[in-house]
């Protein structure tokens, strides 16, 4: 396999320029999720011109696709996986550029050697990562029901790692509609502004009741425009993460049954959007153990991750349908942190651009592994149906 491998490598050294200029692309022109426009128009050109057979608009998104290259046969079907939303008023600080980038790189390098196995590989473009749960949506469609192994990487801070999990979480809105009056006469109006408030005080009177990893935090999005304006519209937004779906089934509730209580005695009428729900995740240790090992011929040292789980993302929902991995390659020191300005700015560094080709590399050669081993997947799928609990598996 070392031989395959290396053929991967001199392909991918090749195509850095064309890699980096990707990536550079991408992070100057930041989309938020679902206006991935540009981005998806770069990745669709990169993988028409290496001759995948390209599905647009995959699962009903228009900044989706899913591009697929197959091998002599019938066998394994591996996907790396892309995102390339950024975030509002600090575009990629998140580093998707790298994401992507690696998640394309990776396919195209596997797609180079699909000529000595059986089986297909897929690059699927996954957008609206930090908002909208383009792969939660994905999961729902059916859009991984032919996908048996499912790989990424995420740039991070400090030191590389493998085998971290996230935490479950889900985005709500709520708005309410009242009506304005002018502030002398307030008896006029309904304050939406403070149904708002009130709902923030009745959650804040529920959380010393909740499991001690219960997390709530608000912002309010809408309050007015004027301070002698009573205002007949207000809302609020709340991040919500709890241990697993189940537990954030339970807040999600708490948070309804708030702003049902806010309506009842203010009499504004609230409206509550609950967003895609983020599943915890599920990483495969023996999907990732492979990944570090290729990781370290490239020169590259990560290490386990301590138990815990932290952010929150998509990739959950794929790693209870299907074993998954969702690595962390290091591109800036430890006092970085994530969704900064300042990580948008290690997000085109020099090291950056490297983590870009090495760790597309690090993916492709893992996928070399798992193709050119039945012992190795059948351990890669007894580890997942271990992991994943029960109550998913009905």
């Amino acid at each position: 396999m070392q031989e395959i491998k290396k053929q991967i490598i001199d392909a991918l050294e090749a195509l850095r320029p064309e890699l980096l200029e990707m990536s550079h692309d991408i992070h100057d022109h930041p989309e938020l999720g679902f206006e991935e426009y540009h981005a998806i128009s770069l990745i669709r050109a990169q993988l028409e011109k290496h001759h995948f057979a390209i599905t647009d608009n995959f699962c009903g998104m228009e900044t989706a696709l899913k591009a697929t290259f197959a091998g002599k046969g019938d066998g394994p079907h591996i996907a790396f996986l892309a995102e390339y939303d950024a975030l509002p008023g600090v575009g990629h600080g998140c580093g998707h550029n790298v994401i992507a980038t690696c998640a394309v790189g990776a396919a195209i390098g596997l797609s180079k050697v699909m000529d000595n196995f059986c089986g297909k590989v897929s690059l699927i473009a996954t957008p609206a990562e930090e908002s909208g749960g383009g792969k939660a949506i994905m999961v729902d469609k059916g859009g991984f029901d032919d996908v048996d192994f499912a790989m990424m990487i995420h740039p991070s801070t400090g030191r590389s790692l493998i085998g971290r999990g996230g935490r479950a979480a889900v985005i709500i809105g709520v708005e309410f509609e009242g009506k304005n009056a002018h502030s002398s006469r307030p008896e006029r109006g309904i304050n939406a502004l403070s149904a708002v408030i009130h709902l923030f005080n009745t959650i804040d009177l529920v959380r010393p009741t909740l499991d001690m990893y219960d997390n709530i935090n608000g912002v309010i999005t809408h309050g007015g425009l004027a301070s002698n304006i009573i205002p007949g519209f207000a809302s609020c937004k709340f991040a919500v993460r709890a241990n697993t779906m189940k537990e954030l089934e339970h807040l999600s509730q708490i948070i309804q049954d708030a702003a049902a209580a806010a309506e009842k005695i203010t009499g504004a009428k609230a409206k509550v959007d609950v967003g895609p729900f983020y599943a915890e995740r599920y990483p495969n240790l023996t999907m990732g153990e492979k990944f570090k090992e290729n990781m370290a011929l490239l020169g590259e040292e990560m290490e386990l991750a301590k138990p815990g789980a932290y952010g929150s993302s998509d990739v959950g929902n794929v790693s209870i349908k299907l074993p998954a991995i969702h690595e962390y390659l290091s591109i800036g020191p430890s006092t970085v942190n994530a969704h900064s300005k300042e990580l948008a700015a290690c997000a085109i560094s020099e090291r950056a651009d490297t983590v870009c080709i090495k760790g597309a590399e690090g993916l492709a050669m893992t996928g070399v592994d798992i193709l050119s081993s039945q012992e190795l997947r059948d351990a890669i799928k007894a580890e997942h149906e271990k992991s994943v609990p029960d109550f998913y598996k009905k």
